[in-house]
């Protein structure tokens, strides 16, 4: 037994196609940029304050986030 669908079929019996629901996507404003790449360059400061080892990209970034937030450069 067919069941009724609130969905319109197609001549084949198929659901026409549909684009998905899509929620807008934020573009960072200018300031989240430059923020970014304010954050960016000092960390890029501290990896070469410790001669340039790997493996602390993370903590560098954490601490020019910090450093930047209590306003020094």
């Amino acid at each position: 037994m067919a069941r009724n669908s609130p969905h319109k079929s197609g001549p084949h019996g198929t659901h026409p196609r549909s684009e998905p629901h899509r929620e807008p996507v934020a573009t960072p404003s200018p300031k989240a940029h430059l923020l970014h790449e304010q954050i960016a360059r000092r960390a890029y400061e501290i990896y070469l304050s410790r001669g340039g080892t790997h493996g602390n990209a993370e903590q560098d970034w954490h601490q020019a986030e910090r450093e930047l937030k209590l306003g020094r450069q």
